[in-house]
């Protein structure tokens, strides 16, 4: 499911070019930073954003909304940054981490001034607002997580975790894309649809961290940390979760047929068909 093939590559190349046509600090941080938003990444939130929109109404993708998702973008990366800080990652996407590269001070200000560019672009498009709840709750979310480390919760617990630390960014990427068209539209399935979806996909990662699947991270590096996902609660068992990842796997398709059923409701066309393609490729197996 390569992004050329439901939005044009152009689309794509103008957000990451927006992503770093307001970085400027003294180097060697700032070629690091450059490199590092440039480093080849599927943009997922984006080319969702821009699929969802056209299945809705089939127009075109306006610089303002390119804008907002080059924001979305900047802001996903900024957690990332300080991710790294905070699980003292010394690789990203195969690459040494800005916070190995450098040192823990200069991460999280490297973090807090992408934040900082994102946020004068979302104030430009006035955009700031719908975005500053998600900013809360993706803090909220590490915060919580950090707190709750060795300790295995409850289901309830991890669920709000994810909408907090992955949910809450689909669900505002593809709403503010929505927000920008002249177009109507309804907000709370939009919404509904972003958050299923970054649940959907969080408890995916956690599943392929566990199950060796995910290439990008050292398998069971969430254990190793004190985090306990979704198989770890229910099997109620750090060691032994292997009949924990069929129930994860049944949630996971929940949250995918949830996210199926809104799409179901638009006309049916290229977009619908690309995004419920995309959908059954997300659904686990058993």
């Amino acid at each position: 499911w390569a992004c050329e093939n439901v939005c044009s590559k152009q689309c794509i190349q103008m957000i990451e070019d927006k992503m770093i046509a307001e970085i400027a600090v003294r180097e060697p941080l700032q070629s690091s930073l450059v490199d590092f938003l440039k480093a080849p990444s599927k943009r997922i939130r984006s080319v969702l954003s821009m699929l969802y929109y056209k299945a809705v109404c089939q127009k075109e993708i306006s610089d303002k909304q390119l804008e907002f998702l080059a924001c979305t973008e900047l802001i996903h990366n900024a957690s990332l940054i300080h991710d790294d800080i905070i699980d003292e990652s010394e690789k990203r996407r195969g690459k040494k981490s800005l916070y190995a590269e450098f040192n823990t001070k200069i991460g999280v200000l490297a973090g807090d001034y992408l934040l900082s560019v994102a946020l004068e672009k979302l104030t430009d498009l006035g955009m700031a607002k719908i975005f500053s709840q998600t900013f809360k709750n993706m803090c909220i979310g590490e915060i919580n997580q950090n707190f709750d480390r060795y300790k295995i919760g409850t289901l309830d617990d991890y669920i709000e975790k994810s909408k907090n630390k992955t949910g809450y960014l689909f669900e505002t990427a593809i709403f503010g894309m929505m927000e920008l068209a002249d177009i109507n539209f309804d907000k709370n399935k939009c919404k509904e649809f972003g958050l299923n979806l970054g649940i959907a996909f969080q408890i995916n990662d956690d599943l392929k961290n566990l199950t060796g699947e995910d290439n990008l991270k050292p398998q069971k590096s969430d254990i190793a940390e004190g985090i306990y996902t979704a198989p770890v609660i229910f099997a109620n068992n750090i060691d032994n979760y292997d009949k924990g990842v069929e129930k994860t796997i049944f949630l996971l398709n929940n949250y995918i047929e949830k996210s199926k059923l809104i799409i179901e409701e638009f006309s049916q066309n290229y977009y619908t068909k690309i995004i419920k393609d995309y959908l059954q490729q997300q659904c686990g197996k058993i």
